[in-house]
This record gives C-alpha cells, sequence and structure tokens, in this order.
C-alpha cells in the first residue's frame, strides 16, 4: 500500500521538496529533453491530418463530435494529447486540462516539445488553442477547421503561455 501511495505521489505535480523528502528523484533535464523530442517526432508525422473538431486522442486521429464527426483528424488538443503520449506521458484531452499539466516556462525558455497556448477569446478567460513547439519559433498544431495539422509561427495574436509537460517522475 505504501508503495502505491508513493508511486501516485512521485506522479503528481508535487513540490520537488515534497518528493525528494520521500526519496524520490526529479527527471532529469535530458530525460525531459528526450521525450519532448518524441512528442515533436510523433505530431510532426501528422502533417497534413484534416483537422476535426473533438478528434484525436492517445492513439491517433478518429472521427470527432459536431461539425467535426465527419472527419477523422485532429482538433488542437487531441494533437498535443496524442504526441504527448507517443512519449509516454498522459496531459489530459482538453486545452483546459493541458494547461495544468506541467510547469510554465517563460517564453524565452521555449523548447521543443513545450505546450503552446493561446486565448482566442479573451472575453472567456483560459486558453482555447494550443500548438507543440518545434523550437523556438514554430509550433505544430491542427487550427481550425477546414484546416490539417500544419507548421506555423510561435508568436502570433493572444499568445497565453508555455507550458513544460514534465515525464513521470521514478523512485530512486
Amino acid at each position: 500500500m505504501t508503495l502505491l501511495v508513493l508511486a501516485a505521489f512521485a506522479s503528481t505535480a508535487a513540490p520537488a521538496e515534497a518528493r525528494n523528502a520521500l526519496g524520490l528523484s526529479t527527471v532529469t533535464a535530458q530525460h525531459r529533453q528526450a521525450a519532448g523530442a518524441v512528442a515533436v517526432r510523433a505530431a510532426m508525422g501528422m502533417l497534413g491530418v484534416p483537422y476535426s473538431w473533438g478528434g484525436g486522442g492517445p492513439e491517433g486521429p478518429t472521427y470527432g463530435i459536431g461539425h467535426g464527426s465527419q472527419t477523422k483528424g485532429f482538433d488542437c488538443s487531441g494533437l498535443t494529447e496524442y504526441a504527448w503520449a507517443s512519449a509516454g506521458v498522459r496531459i489530459g484531452p482538453t486545452t483546459r486540462e493541458q494547461w495544468r499539466a506541467g510547469t510554465r516556462i517563460p517564453k524565452a525558455q521555449v523548447e521543443p516539445g513545450d505546450l503552446v497556448f493561446y486565448d482566442n477569446k479573451p472575453r472567456r478567460p483560459g486558453p482555447e488553442h494550443v500548438g507543440l513547439a518545434v523550437d523556438a519559433t514554430r509550433i505544430v498544431d491542427a487550427p481550425f477547421t477546414g484546416a490539417v495539422v500544419r507548421l506555423d509561427p510561435l508568436d502570433k495574436p493572444h499568445f497565453l503561455g508555455v507550458v513544460r509537460p514534465q515525464p513521470t517522475d521514478v523512485v530512486s
């Protein structure tokens, strides 16, 4: 039972001091960067796949919902969920869940695999769009109905912030 509690605790967003006090180590930067590279490769492998509102997930493109029900593809968060699931990391299926799925990073420190968020509807707080950083200037994303998964500039209107997903911590 204690091992299960420790394993669950290690995989949460618990503060580093608390994890370390229990003998748990944080993931190395090298491990995190390798996972980010896997996520980028997975997303780049989907270039050209149609946008489908509500579509996509950990297993890849799916038929969406509502106006996406006739199209097999990805919406923005479905693409990023798929990319990070390819690296063995669960970040949640929605943009809002993904906004809370890691550590906030200054825009100037963006790395491949970071989640980049945009607030396209400022009157409604929170992010409405997410893309995956390819490098410091580009994201791969599923932008909107009628488009396909593509490369876009990272620096575009309504930028909200960057979140760096963390691969699951390991027991030392």
